[in-house]
């Protein structure tokens, strides 16, 4: 059965522990179901060269600073699969690793998709050598999975620029507004190269995306995208001004 390709908008790793985001990604989960895996890439692994983790039982790393200890303490023990690992090096070249986990831009977001931590789950590292067309071109590679049963996934954020950041909360910056609705716009109409050609996308780009890392998960799940397949936004929210929890649904 074909697999949808999704986009989260993770924020902050609070959202770990609950909220209203916890529970739309909860509600996603369930209209999914089971897959048979999970091919996640997310904003906090940047390698020289794509790797993916190939152990059986992969880390929940606490990639982050000063929050609460019962963030620091949850675990989130989906297993790997050495075999998916395989097959995505077979189909990008990645290689496979043991020397990385799942970081928050994972766990926190899967602990309530699946909270029952039973589905497997391999990390594909983002290759800081390739510019966006070259991670959309490796991308495209992933596809054949979907019709083997798995997930591919993006965590990121199409606005995050944390020096804007209103830590009190408050209605989002009015570029942060624009650039979001641009970036679902390209979506909805299929326009790959508006995507990754973002920085001519709107002119409030480069305040919304200061820093590529939390953009170019997206074009994993956009690269996806094939004929009859359905644009879908489970979530959509910018939080403290200038951080969007956009989450996006292809098929």
């Amino acid at each position: 059965m074909r697999q949808p390709a999704l986009f989260f908008g993770h924020g902050s790793p609070m959202n770990a522990l609950g909220g209203p985001h916890a529970d739309g990604w909860r509600a996603l989960g369930q209209a999914v179901g089971k897959p048979a895996g999970v091919v996640m890439v997310s904003a906090h692994w940047e390698t020289e060269g794509p790797y993916v983790t190939a152990q059986s039982r992969p880390e929940t790393i606490h990639d982050f600073g000063a929050f609460p200890d019962e963030l620091h303490a949850m675990q989130y023990p989906a297993p790997g699969s050495p075999g998916l690992a395989r097959r995505v090096s077979e189909l990008t070249g990645a290689a496979p690793t043991e020397a990385w986990g799942l970081d928050h831009g994972t766990w926190s977001v899967l602990t309530h998709v699946w909270p029952e931590a039973d589905v497997p789950v391999v990390q594909l590292s983002l290759d800081r050598r390739l510019d966006a067309q070259g991670h959309f071109d490796l991308a495209r590679r992933l596809t054949p999975l979907r019709e083997e049963g798995v997930v591919i996934a993006g965590s990121g954020d199409f606005v995050h620029n944390h020096r804007t950041w209103k830590r009190a909360g408050g209605e989002p910056y009015a570029w942060a507004t624009r650039f979001n609705e641009a970036v679902k716009a390209a979506l909805v109409r299929g326009d790959d190269a508006a995507l990754t050609a973002w920085v001519d996308l709107a002119e409030d780009a480069q305040m919304s995306v200061p820093a590529d890392e939390h953009f170019l998960p997206l074009l994993y799940v956009a690269a996806q995208r094939r004929p009859g397949d359905d644009v879908s936004f489970f979530t959509d929210v910018i939080e403290g001004g200038s951080i969007s929890m956009t989450g996006v649904r292809i098929g």
